[in-house]
């Protein structure tokens, strides 16, 4: 994409591709031969118990005699991409059971003040333990 022996700089070449000029002279370093051996260890467990998170990976880690942070196994499951399985929520489908109320106002024509009325109740304020007659009105 971006050529560096071009009669257009690179700078020109970057500008025209909007991307910025770090990124073409950025050369990611491979990972260190710990963190290879760490996801190597990281997969061997994630394949025997997929159902463990950061944490019990790291305790994991540390029964084998590995000093390391949570933090660290998380960086290098993420890089991964491997994640604990488990039942996340399901939101999307509703309860058959739950009553679907038509909507009335549909085939309406508004054509009146006052013929339709709606209430927003969105905000209550929080009542703070105080009267009325202890509120100094201004």
């Amino acid at each position: 994409m971006i050529k560096p022996k071009q009669e257009l700089s690179i700078v020109r070449q970057c500008k025209l591709l909007d991307i910025h000029r770090s990124g073409v002279y950025h050369r990611p370093r491979p990972s260190s031969p710990i963190n290879l051996a760490l996801m190597r260890e990281i997969d061997e467990i994630h394949l025997n118990r997929p159902f463990l998170g950061v944490r019990r990976v790291t305790d994991e880690l540390c029964e084998k005699g590995h000093e390391i942070n949570h933090k660290r196994i998380h960086r290098l499951m993420q890089i991964m991409a491997i994640e604990a399985i488990y039942p996340k929520p399901n939101t999307s489908k509703r309860n058959p059971a739950h009553k679907i109320y038509p909507y009335l106002l549909r085939n309406l024509e508004i054509n009146r003040s006052n013929q339709v009325w709606a209430t927003d109740i969105t905000f209550s304020a929080p009542n703070l333990g105080r009267r009325l007659e202890d509120v100094a009105w201004a």
